[in-house]
């Protein structure tokens, strides 16, 4: 199964650090926050990355390289201006795609987490177009996005007396979410789950270990500081 990590957006909270350094590149207790996927993927065996980026992609390029340092292989997609997560995606499905056909799954995270998920264990049940990672609801998203029961996921405007978690950012889609979509359309992701779970057609799972989202410096502080810890 191939993987695409997502990592074009401009990273505007945690100004002034990405006015010179695109996000996938800031630096967490002492490594760019994107190697993290790229370490982690590389011991669950997916080696077959494709990486999104859009401002100061180059140097997003300049970094990472072909991957071979980590024993992957990445190619990547670059955006003239961020197209969003389901436009990012689109822009991508020939790399996703290559090799395969309209049915064959891949992972998608989003570059500005960290998580323990393990991502060797994540799989596409039959008949689903989309399975989503939820977590519990941070402080900073209490209202959460979605519910699960008994393996479906649900938008909580549809099911508004079930709790609600919040989506981890990590995903196995299947290609046909995206059918009827161009290329190159500036697109969010969260309409297309939320069409496509009113068809029945996408499944879950809560995961209770690590999960940060690093969306401010007041969360990439408190990332640094968790991570410093583990190693002391």
């Amino acid at each position: 199964m191939k993987a695409m990590i997502l990592a074009a957006g401009y990273g505007k909270r945690l100004r002034p650090i990405t006015l010179t350094i695109p996000k996938p590149l800031v630096q967490v207790a002492g490594q760019p926050l994107i190697t993290y996927h790229i370490q982690r993927l590389a011991k669950a065996g997916l080696n077959d990355l494709i990486i999104n980026h859009s401002w100061l992609g180059e140097k997003v390029e300049e970094a990472l390289g072909d991957g071979s340092q980590w024993g992957v292989n990445i190619a990547y997609s670059a955006e003239q201006e961020p197209l969003e997560t389901a436009g990012g995606i689109l822009n991508a499905l020939p790399l996703l795609t290559e090799n395969s056909d309209d049915s064959t799954p891949f992972l998608v995270l989003n570059g500005d987490i960290y998580t323990d998920i393990e991502v060797n264990s994540l799989t596409l049940p039959e008949g689903m177009l989309a399975h989503l990672v939820l977590v519990a609801n941070p402080d900073f998203h209490p209202d959460g996005d979605f519910c699960l029961k008994d393996g479906q996921v649900s938008h909580k405007a549809d099911t508004p007396d079930a709790k609600a978690f919040t989506f981890s950012g990590v995903s196995v889609l299947s290609p046909r979410l995206f059918a009827g979509y161009r290329a190159g359309e500036t697109l969010a992701l969260a309409p297309l789950l939320i069409e496509a779970m009113k068809q029945g057609k996408v499944s879950g799972q809560y995961h209770d270990g690590f999960w940060a989202d690093v969306g401010s410096i007041v969360r990439l502080k408190a990332l640094e500081d968790y991570l410093q810890q583990r190693r002391s």
